[in-house]
């Protein structure tokens, strides 16, 4: 499950995605999958679907945080391995521009 403190971070992009017009995997293995749904008008977050995703991000909680504070490099993170990305790269690379 997704603890309060990411739920919120997340929350807080929402804003700056709506105009990404995709739906968005994170997974974070046993801590959640939860879902950007940025397909029309406003983001919104869900904490499970089983909706097929436009683009799934693997990727630790503790990297996301790090990510949403700025202290990892999306692109270092990519290449190191810290992020994993299945389907639509380039939807991957504006989320992270919006929530980085």
């Amino acid at each position: 499950m997704l603890d309060e403190t990411l739920q919120e971070r997340l929350e807080a992009a929402l804003p700056a995605l709506s105009r990404l017009g995709a739906l968005v995997r994170f997974d974070l293995g046993a801590d959640g999958r939860p879902v950007i749904d940025a397909r029309g008008g406003s983001a919104r977050l869900e904490l499970e679907s089983d909706e097929p995703a436009d683009c799934t991000i693997k990727i630790t909680r503790e990297n996301l945080i790090k990510l949403t504070e700025g202290k990892l490099d999306p692109m270092l993170g990519y290449t190191l391995g810290k992020i994993k990305v299945a389907g639509s790269l380039g939807v991957a690379m504006k989320l992270v521009g919006a929530i980085a």
